[in-house]
């Protein structure tokens, strides 16, 4: 295939372009944040059921609490009950009953409210925890609510990049022949589809061709559409291409 030294050189900028837009492309697609954000959705699914079991954990001891505090009640209600009768009994024998009573009262209510000061001490662990857990989902939210929405933005940037960058290769390609167009998109898919060749070495994939290759390229007309042999790309000649 023959084509003009200058359609050869814009075939460099179209490749250009081509890398471009797949840089964009792949920052609309899979942004940098994309990997953070996935984990912090593991780490909070993980502090949710965490908290779930320590709400659970002080729900449980706020549970007892109640109940220890309603025994209490019962019991100061009994010992109040109980008191009032002793002071209106005119019977010593019954006086004797409810002075043992009380006394039984009084032991009771008293282990009660040992019992009721130990479970609010771990009830005050128990919020403590919760409340501990609690800001760690919120830190975590926050994190994630943040990258999520620089995340968008960037998608939404890349977009546009992308779809700018796409408007100027239409109107580059639009210079360039058919044919030879067709012949660098064919090669694109499996390569650079166009490098300068500098030195005797392929932009595209970096390879120092060897002296036979150099030599064919050296004796072809500057129109012919040559090729590298390793990777297949449309080889660009310039003056800094090692072949004079």
């Amino acid at each position: 295939m023959n084509a003009s030294p200058e359609n050869q050189r814009t075939l460099l900028d179209i490749a250009d372009l081509d890398r471009r837009i797949a840089q964009a492309e792949r920052a609309r697609t899979q942004p940098s944040q994309g990997a953070r954000i996935t984990e912090l959705v593991a780490i909070r699914q993980e502090q949710l059921r965490e908290l779930t079991t320590l709400t659970g954990t002080r729900d449980d001891v706020r549970s007892e609490l109640t109940r220890l505090e309603s025994d209490v009640k019962v019991v100061e209600q009994r010992r109040n009950r109980d008191a009032e009768r002793l002071a209106a009994s005119t019977s010593a024998k019954d006086a004797q009953a409810l002075e043992h009573e009380l006394a039984s009262l009084a032991r009771r209510q008293s282990d009660l409210e040992d019992a009721e000061l130990d479970v609010m001490g771990r009830l005050e662990e128990a919020e403590a925890a919760v409340a501990a857990q609690q800001a760690l989902l919120e830190t975590t939210t926050a994190e994630g609510t943040a990258l999520t929405s620089q995340a968008k933005a960037d998608v939404a940037a890349a977009a546009d990049r992308g779809a700018e960058l796409a408007r100027d290769r239409a109107a580059v390609a639009a210079t360039v022949p058919s044919d030879l167009l067709a012949e660098y998109t064919r090669r694109a898919a499996n390569s650079a589809g166009a490098a300068l060749l500098t030195r005797g070495t392929c932009e595209g994939c970096r390879m120092v061709l060897p002296s036979t290759d150099l030599n064919d390229i050296r004796r072809a007309s500057d129109e012919l559409v040559v090729t590298c042999p390793e990777c297949g790309c449309i080889l660009v000649r310039t003056e800094e291409s090692g072949l004079a």
